[in-house]
């Protein structure tokens, strides 16, 4: 008598999709644009000021590209795979 050993195979399946991933992805692209943006605007003598600081792109543009990126983190987590959806 030959005893029938059965292997069952489980699909591992993860916590969010591969869309889900790739728009992480891009959400962290667009975060760290941001933090990019918000770069410069610095003078190596302490004694000198650079009004370049306060620009328009560092001041206003910077921090919305970043919280727009990480509300759109958000969204992509949230975002239901298509595979669950049917």
């Amino acid at each position: 008598m030959k005893k029938v050993i059965k292997k069952e195979i489980k699909k591992v399946d993860f916590a969010l999709g591969k869309e889900n991933y790739r728009l992480l992805l891009i959400g962290v692209i667009i975060i760290i644009i941001g933090f990019i943006l918000m770069t410069g605007g610095a003078v190596n003598d302490p004694n000198k000021f650079n009004p370049e600081v306060f620009s328009f792109r560092r001041i206003t543009l910077a921090p919305i590209v970043v919280l727009f990126g990480f509300i759109f983190e958000i969204w992509a987590i949230m975002k239901k795979p298509k595979d669950d959806e049917e």
